[in-house]
């Protein structure tokens, strides 16, 4: 008899890490299909929108960036309806096939050269598809997993499905990198670039393949068997004010905040180095890389230890500590990467003295346009792009006086386009970006990064900080949203909160952030909006969001 009770455990055991196994690959595919379109973007925009005219490329690269982000919601509410409709393994089977073969395609798409304006509009509406796809695959996941999950262990078993959005994008920066040492950089920019969604086709096969092998959610089963399916889940999910309200309390008190730390300690993190600190590519993504290596294992740290305490403290400590810490951890990070150029600040600031009424808000996500409609335009632009903090300093209006740029005790005065001929305006600018470049770095002000000056070791713990807040607030939520509702909604209910947080609130971070940052000069500032964000989960979610992890979810 023992024996045979042994064996049952051993056989459940099994079971589980299979679940837990094909669920959680299936979703590593899904997320570095996703995320191979961020990585590359630069070379992508460059294949497919350089032939249009400025402001139509600006529109496509802006669409294209934004696609796979703005439809996630959508693609919650399809295949959350179909997954509590139909059931969970089928639906992400299907979510899984569309991202596969949306991103294979990609590879082999035609680039502007070949076949003129359908090829951007072809990658547009494949970045769609991706989002759609996304949209359906984590709450089924997640749901499935929990609900094979033995009771006191959900936590656990759901923080695997929490690992694969940071391993997805671990593995889609080590293709991305081995693909760039095998071809060398000319290559990967010409055609080395489309491997790395070549190759997804393998990952989906293979991933695919252990899926099929799965059966069907216990909990939906038996759904199944007794008659209590929803037949309009959407409409019971949020048309009805008992559910509504938790969706609500879901979105804003646990997954906003949980989101803006997300994106900030890994894409906004290495945005910052690249773009801001003007470390290179490859070492920023390596950088990154091990931050990332050393901080997944937390997810199930973090996961199982909400078994133990609970969810909601852990998420909420998260939110906590990261509006404390991000401001000081960025500029230790600005310190650690580009000393010079930390230096450079405390000793040579920068002001741009301006009416702010001649001063556009430069919103530039894509870096399509060039701000040349007034000389503040034209200073702030220079200086945003060349990653140099400044201090706007506002001027009594004085109709046509310019823009005063001072560096140090330098100071510099930037043209106005309307004083010009039309044909001598794009090189007034020319020079006056010239003149404020060699000025920037007469005052120390580096162009890049020095690879030999960088604190590596320094640089990955800070990271190290900042994934660590990732696995916190990330780690719980899987298990939480899945508590949160009942059973026959549970996939509609808990991806759509999901995927507004994740795909508007997180998604679009990096580009309103450096709006921000923009906008003001200080290229700190944008982190006031994951600040301000996680600050309010923090208020919702000590009011009203519930401790849930010693639910039934039967």
């Amino acid at each position: 008899m023992a024996g045979q009770d042994a064996d049952v455990a051993t056989t459940s055991r099994q079971s589980e890490r299979k679940v837990i196994l094909a669920s959680s690959l299936g979703t590593v595919f899904e997320w570095y299909d996703f995320y191979l379109y961020g990585l590359l973007a630069t070379i992508i925009s460059a294949q497919f929108f350089s032939g249009v005219n400025e402001t139509t490329g600006f529109i496509f690269a802006l669409a294209a960036f934004a696609a796979g982000f703005a439809v996630r919601p959508f693609g919650a509410l399809v295949f959350g309806r179909i997954g509590d409709l139909v059931g969970r393994k089928y639906t992400f089977l299907v979510t899984m096939g569309l991202m596969g073969l949306s991103t294979f395609l990609v590879g082999v798409l035609p680039s502007y050269a070949a076949v003129g304006v359908a090829a951007p509009i072809l990658l547009v509406l494949l970045r769609l598809v991706q989002g759609l796809a996304l949209g359906g695959e984590y709450g089924g996941a997640a749901t499935y997993v929990a609900e094979h999950a033995p009771e006191g262990k959900r936590g656990l078993f759901t923080s695997f499905i929490q690992t694969t959005a940071t391993l997805g994008l671990f593995a889609a920066l080590l293709v991305v990198i081995a693909t760039r040492f095998l071809v060398g950089e000319a290559a990967f920019a010409a055609w080395g670039w489309r491997i790395p969604f070549l190759i997804s086709v393998i990952l989906l096969g293979v991933s695919l393949w252990i899926r099929l092998q799965l059966e069907e959610s216990p909990v939906f089963r038996r759904m199944k068997e007794e008659g209590t399916t929803s037949k309009a889940p959407l409409t019971e999910a949020f048309g009805r004010w008992s559910n509504l309200k938790w969706v609500l309390v879901a979105l804003l008190g646990a997954v906003a905040g949980q989101a803006v730390v997300w994106y900030t300690g890994q894409f906004y993190a290495l945005f910052f180095l690249e773009k801001t600190l003007k470390i290179d590519g490859a070492t920023a993504n390596i950088l990154i890389a091990i931050a990332l290596a050393l901080g997944t294992p937390f997810f199930i740290v973090f996961g199982w230890l909400s078994d133990r305490i609970g969810r909601k403290p852990i998420i909420l400590l998260g939110c906590a500590l990261a509006a404390l810490t991000y401001f000081p951890a960025f500029q230790m990070l600005t310190a650690a990467g580009n000393p010079a150029m930390a230096a450079a600040q405390a000793r040579a600031a920068v002001t741009v003295t301006a009416d702010p009424g001649v001063c556009s808000f430069q919103f530039d996500p894509v870096g399509k346009n060039k701000f040349e409609r007034t000389g503040c335009d034209i200073a702030k632009a220079a200086l945003a792009k060349a990653g140099v903090s400044y201090d706007s300093v506002t001027r009594e209006r004085i109709t046509g006086a310019p823009a005063h740029v001072r560096i140090g005790t330098r100071e510099l005065v930037a043209p106005e386009p309307w004083r010009l001929a039309e044909e001598a305006r794009g090189d007034a600018a020319e020079a006056f970006r010239r003149e404020l470049s060699a000025a920037t770095g007469e005052a120390g002000y580096p162009a890049a990064a020095d690879p030999d000056a960088i604190d590596k070791p320094r640089v990955v713990a800070i990271l190290f900080w900042l994934v660590l807040l990732v696995t916190m607030v990330y780690g719980p939520i899987a298990a939480l949203l899945v508590e949160l509702f009942p059973s026959r909604i549970r996939y509609s209910a808990m991806s759509l909160p999901y995927h507004i947080g994740n795909g508007w609130f997180g998604g679009f971070l990096p580009t309103t952030a450096f709006a921000m940052v923009a906008a003001t000069g200080n290229i700190y500032y944008g982190l006031w909006y994951p600040i301000g964000v996680a600050l309010l989960t923090l208020v919702v979610g000590l009011l009203f969001l519930p401790e849930t992890f010693r639910r039934s979810i039967h």
